[in-house]
């Protein structure tokens, strides 16, 4: 539990407070798409554009998937095939290395099966990237990632149908990025050679593949949390043996001055994997074991090896010391991280270099304890993440001993070539560039040519206060999982002129803001027709909220509940993003617990705020054949009006729920720091009970009245989820609630109120109540404060999915809690008013950034 605590909280801070990379060059290629295709889930989002100004052929084929599944991702619905050698060109104004990736997902149409295909691929006519290389039919895409050194001013990559594969003489690709790398990713210094083999020279110089990515002890990291869009897989399939390893976290981390985010992002130091000697310590004094990783290779190539470092598990700076082996054999002795960086948790990588011999199919990469630094008690080792890349060999090939020049059979493609028949070839090649060149010097280079934008369409504007739940006539064709775009296919009644919302707030008069987000700043306003607002802008020209922009709108505007916040009207004229709400005069929730000068909050204040956000949840869970899953609780976004009445607000991260049969929505982790679901981290699969665990720290939050993350406090009591559990297992937690609320909680309502949290808080989704069951239990903890019966200890200790009656406890108060059916917070029912939300199980979007999250 508090590892994955640890895994949760800063994972999602880091990530949110780095800066995005932006390369001198990129391009991003739809192959064979007539139109842009737009990843709004990579973090920072890119757009595909269609490939033809690109290529440098006119005989080609464009193929559609006849197949394509509506929830399949809309990149591979389409390819671009050839059936002669074709080449695309990308002009590149900086000399350096480059990423280079090719995306390959192979389907049949038009008389053509891709996955039939075989074909050779070169870049600068002196890299041989793939040879005869057919893509395996799988339902996952294939990626090929290579670093190349570009000093021409032009990269082309060509793409040549092998004539020896029979009759299916076909090249093709689905997409294509290039994009400048950051000068920190390779650096200027050569890899340690590992003796007695190994030496790379100029390794910047050389072409690279990617062969393997690992994020040690951790989960999956994808395009949405990797500023260079990388893919990192965990560690399990490779690693020899689990029992011998165990996970650790860290609750902060910082880079040395020559790791960088680009480098590695923020996520994989988060993790590592450390030496468990369980008892061999007393069973085996003198104990020696390796963490040992097999992966299998390419035999007869150099490989350029990258281990990630970064020391959360000593308690002294200069306390740990290992060994790590690289091919069976010692990469470096003694490893100390203290020589690498000046503090604790700061991370760092070595590079190394090997030759794998032809006889050798294996890569092993080992850590272990050093043998002459540290004693049994004291040994350790980590590995954060890894990362295996094939480097070209003597004549620029990565897949052959053959140079892109010549076409090798079947027979003799793994035969080395002869010197006589290389050194004609590398000159015939060099003189092709120079010629190359000398041609572009006076021809008018071809230029991608700029898509016109799409003119956009009037919205209309209609009365907003009567159109609060319109239904939304949005398509549900949308093939990636987010949101289709905003403007102008809302059709909503809900839009609002600028110029309105301008004189609602005084032209956006400081002096009217009453929060700021990562969104944007929230104004309070006022209608003309009286209406007071909150009008919340995202920040102008930007489109980093603008998935968050859509969700929040296509949510609020088929929903009505009296216990969540309701949306008034949007505004997207001039470029801008703006919500407009009704006010809740109070603020948010957090104000009121610490932090401000507000009133202290009566315990029965508090249980009737929980309450009502309760209700607000278990609506969203359970109101619709689709249950929505809000995946942002937190204390400032629940807000308070009128008598402390408690609205759940922001539905940005939102997500439509499993449909029926399903367990989860699988999807990329979004939340807050500090109350991210650590099952829904882990495995990345959401469910309601994300929610729950969410609104379980919520509840601790509101008793203890402090952050849920404070580093200013000591080690124990920084997460206040793990500090408030351990204290509640106790059976002490009276001792860390707010000292204001000291004498004046029922205990019997503690200890309840405290049950309910920690079962919010399982490790598990499966063993966290439902929404409807913590409710219920909120709503006794009430009356158990309310009343003055005595009770035996442990009488009210009730199981949470237990039906038990209020009237178990004695005689019914005169303030018992009802249900209000006409509200939407029964058990059973939803508001008459509130439309059916079935279209929009595929409308829902991820959040791109999550700055402010």
């Amino acid at each position: 539990m508090e590892l994955l605590l640890g895994i949760t909280i800063l994972s999602l801070f880091f990530h949110l407070s780095s800066s995005a990379f932006t390369p001198n060059n990129s391009y991003f290629l739809a192959c064979g798409s007539t139109s842009t295709i737009s990843l709004t889930s990579d973090s920072p989002p890119r757009s595909f554009v269609p490939d033809s100004n690109f290529l440098r052929t006119s005989n080609s084929l464009t193929l559609s998937n006849p197949n394509a599944s509506p929830n399949s991702p809309t990149l591979y619905a389409t390819a671009r095939a050839f059936t002669e050698p074709s080449s695309y060109q990308f002009t590149l104004d900086i000399e350096g290395t480059h990423v280079l990736r090719l995306h390959f997902f192979p389907f049949s149409a038009q008389n053509h099966d891709l996955s039939a295909a075989r074909f050779n691929v070169s870049a600068l006519d002196r890299f041989l990237l793939l040879a005869d290389f057919a893509v395996p039919n799988t339902s996952t895409p294939i990626i090929k990632e290579y670093l190349l050194w570009v000093d021409t001013g032009e990269l082309t990559i060509t793409f040549t149908p092998n004539s020896n594969s029979g009759t299916s003489s076909l090249a093709f690709v689905n997409a294509i990025e290039v994009f400048t790398a950051p000068t920190s990713l390779l650096g200027n210094s050569d890899p340690l050679s590992i003796a007695p083999s190994g030496n790379i020279n100029q390794l910047q110089r050389q072409a690279l593949e990617t062969v393997y990515r690992i994020n040690v002890g951790g989960p999956k990291v994808t395009p949405a949390n990797d500023t260079l869009w990388r893919t990192w897989v965990p560690d399990d399939d490779y690693l020899l043996s689990k029992a011998l390893s165990q996970v650790n976290s860290t609750t902060r981390i910082s880079y040395s001055d020559l790791d960088s985010a680009e480098v590695a992002p923020q996520l994989i130091y988060l993790t590592a994997r450390s030496m468990n000697p369980g008892s061999m310590v007393e069973t085996n004094p003198n104990f020696n074991f390796n963490i040992t990783w097999r992966f299998p290779v390419t035999p007869g190539y150099s490989y350029f090896i990258r281990m990630h470092f970064c020391d959360i598990v000593s308690k002294t700076f200069t306390a740990l010391y290992f060994d790590v082996y690289i091919g069976d054999q010692f990469a470096q002795e003694n490893l100390h991280p203290a020589d690498y960086t000046d503090n604790l948790a700061e991370a760092f990588f070595r590079d190394f270099a090997l030759d794998v011999p032809t006889s050798q199919q294996v890569l092993h990469v080992s850590i272990g304890r050093s043998l002459s630094k540290t004693t049994p008690q004291t040994a350790n080792a980590i590995l954060n993440g890894l990362e295996i890349m094939k480097v070209n060999n003597s004549v620029g090939s990565l897949n052959g001993t053959f140079n892109p020049g010549s076409v090798p059979s079947q027979d003799n493609k793994k035969n080395l070539v002869s010197p006589a028949v290389l050194i004609p070839s590398i000159v015939g090649g060099v003189l092709l560039i120079i010629l190359a060149i000398t041609a572009l010097v006076f021809c008018r280079r071809r230029r991608a040519k700029p898509v016109p934008k799409p003119k956009e369409s009037p919205v209309s504007w209609s009365p907003y206060r009567a159109a609060v739940a319109n239904f939304i006539g949005v398509s549900s064709k949308s093939t990636d999982g987010t949101a289709p775009n905003a403007s102008p296919n809302f059709n909503l009644g809900l839009h609002i002129p600028f110029a309105e919302i301008k004189s609602a707030t005084n032209d956006f008069d400081e002096k009217l803001v009453i929060g700021t987000g990562g969104f944007g700043k929230v104004y309070g306003g006022t209608l003309r027709d009286g209406t007071r607002v909150a009008v919340k802008r995202g920040m102008r020209g930007s489109r980093q909220g603008y998935p968050e922009f859509q969700t929040e709108i296509i949510v609020l505007s088929q929903i009505r509940h009296r216990h969540l916040v309701s949306l008034i009207g949007y505004c997207d004229d001039w470029s801008e993003m703006i919500l407009v709400y009704e006010y809740m005069e109070k603020g948010p929730l957090r104000k009121h617990l610490y932090g401000s000068d507000f009133p202290c909050l009566s315990w029965k204040q508090r249980l009737d705020v929980c309450i009502g956000a309760a209700r607000g949840l278990h609506y969203l869970h359970t109101g619709y054949s689709h249950n929505i899953i809000h995946r942002d609780v937190k204390s400032t976004n629940i807000l308070l009006g009128e008598n402390f009445l408690a609205k759940v607000a922001d539905f940005g991260l939102s997500r439509s729920g499993p449909s029926y049969g399903e367990t989860h929505v699988s999807t990329g982790v979004k939340g807050t720091f500090g109350y991210l679901d650590p099952e829904y981290f882990k495995v990345q699969k959401l469910t309601d009970k994300s929610d729950v665990y969410s609104f379980g720290v919520l509840l601790f939050e509101v008793l203890c009245a402090r952050p849920v993350i404070d580093q200013r406090l000591t080690r124990e009591q920084v997460n206040l989820a793990e500090w408030a559990l351990e204290w509640q297992r106790r059976g002490q937690l009276e001792k860390i609630i707010d000292p204001r609320l000291e004498g004046k909680i029922n205990v019997n309502s503690l200890r309840k109120f405290g049950e309910i949290a920690e079962k919010c808080l399982a490790e598990y989704g499966v063993n966290r109540p439902t929404m409807g069951d913590v409710l219920w239990n909120l709503e006794y903890a009430l009356q158990l404060q309310e009343t003055e019966l005595k009770r035996e200890p442990f009488e009210d200790s009730v199981n949470m999915h237990s039906q038990i009656s209020v009237a178990a406890v004695g005689p019914s108060p005169s303030t018992t809690i009802s249900i209000d059916d006409e509200e939407g917070d029964g058990m059973t029912r939803m508001s008459e008013d509130a439309p059916d939300i079935t279209t929009t199980i595929n409308v829902f979007s991820q959040l791109v950034t999550g700055e402010g999250r």
